[in-house]
């Protein structure tokens, strides 16, 4: 094919292949449709690639049918030199055929296969997703999920799950759908708890799309959160999700931690003990800095602060993440360690405290460039056991930490 001269205006500005499903853009200008679409819906770009003018995403892309003609008159002409034929390609998606399909949901001869069907096209591309949201299929795929729930029925749950983990809900609907249904969340939670084929993708998406939800949600849902919440996503946390999931389901704890009533219950469900195993298994920088945020927020009750005690790798866990993964972090580590020596600050604590390095590390950080504020609560600890810890070597080269 590298000797055959291909015509120019088959050639896609963007792609600079054949074009398959030629366009013409509202700049006069010709694109292959998938290479145009892309550069508008994932690239997020709003000119034309040519001719730099303004192309909103909304903007007609126009069938060009007698350029297609040429290009597969062409391909079968030189079919013996190598060159493939393209098919007519098939109409694109529109958001009338979205309202047909989604009155198809509601029939029970043709609901699975509308959910699949659904799966697929949002799947497909940007645009097919773009008029889903337009027709408004995530309140449907939501409503659908509920009413699984009520019913005790799995069958299209991990289909429907999936398009609305490709859909971007606009936070306006998810409110809205919100005040309508208030048995949204529960039935995501009880989506955790189904077996299905491919659970644990299903159950990965499924925090996925209730991360999009808690955070576009109004403090009155927060505040009435259930313990079963909390169970069945910590279970779910425990049982084994993908690493995208892990960070969902720590997303809408951290979401949920100015409460006091939720932290209170994420005790209760071993969320302390459970967090604490997960950082030991030394996950991802962003995974590292959501889980001590929540461990800060468990930590400022009683309970949370003896069931971090009653782990024999809380203290070890925490005070080694410092000065290794970012000055968030150490902010973090140290407000911990603060709570701690403040409020359960036992000998057999203190003395821990010290056997695993965490008074090295507080000592290593007035030693290095950080805030003056972190210097300065830094100090604070030091100064307040000094007397249990004065003489630790590190005591002893640290300066302003003698309380005398």
């Amino acid at each position: 094919m590298d000797d055959i001269e291909v015509p120019q205006y088959f050639i896609c500005p963007i792609s600079l292949q054949i074009m398959k499903d030629p366009v013409t853009a509202i700049t006069g200008i010709t694109y292959d449709r998938e290479s145009i679409e892309h550069w508008l819906f994932t690239s997020k770009n709003a000119t034309c690639p040519v001719t730099n003018q303004p192309l909103p995403k909304d903007s007609d892309l126009t069938p060009n049918h007698t350029l297609l003609r040429l290009i597969q008159a062409w391909c079968i002409l030189n079919a013996s030199k190598g060159i493939d034929r393209i098919p007519t390609p098939k109409p694109p998606l529109d958001k009338f055929q979205v309202l047909k399909l989604i009155k198809h949901l509601w029939q029970p001869e043709f609901q699975l296969k509308t959910i699949r069907q659904f799966a697929l096209l949002a799947a497909e591309n940007e645009r097919n997703r773009k008029y889903m949201i337009e027709a408004g299929l995530p309140k449907e795929m939501m409503l659908f999920i509920v009413t699984c729930f009520k019913q005790g029925q799995i069958d299209g749950l991990e289909e429907a799950i999936g398009v609305l983990n490709f859909i971007l809900i606009p936070s306006a609907e998810t409110m809205q759908i919100l005040v309508e249904n208030d048995h949204i969340i529960e039935s995501l939670t009880w989506v955790l708890c189904c077996e299905m084929g491919n659970h644990l993708t299903v159950k990965s998406h499924t925090m996925l799309v209730l991360k999009k939800i808690i955070e576009a949600t109004s403090s009155s849902v927060l505040e009435r959160l259930k313990p079963e919440f909390f169970t069945r996503i910590v279970r779910a946390l425990r049982s084994g999700i993908t690493q995208k999931g892990i960070n969902a389901t720590l997303h809408v704890l951290l979401e949920a931690c100015p409460w006091s009533r939720n932290r209170i219950m994420m005790v209760e469900t071993n969320t302390v003990y459970e967090l604490i195993e997960l950082e030991l298994g030394f996950p991802e920088k962003r995974t590292t800095e959501l889980i001590l945020g929540i461990l800060f927020h468990l930590c400022s009750c009683p309970d949370g602060r003896a069931q971090f005690l009653s782990h024999r790798g809380s203290i070890a866990v925490v005070s080694k993440r410092i000065l290794r993964v970012s000055p968030a972090l150490d902010n973090q580590a140290v407000s911990i360690l603060s709570l701690i020596c403040k409020f359960s600050g036992t000998y057999m604590v203190l003395q821990e405290m010290l056997k695993v390095g965490a008074v090295s590390k507080l000592c290593s950080l007035l030693q290095v460039d950080c805030a003056t504020s972190l210097k300065d609560r830094v100090r604070k600890i030091l100064r307040s056991h000094f007397q249990k810890w004065r003489d630790s070597p590190c005591i002893g080269g640290s300066q302003g930490i003698n309380p005398s």
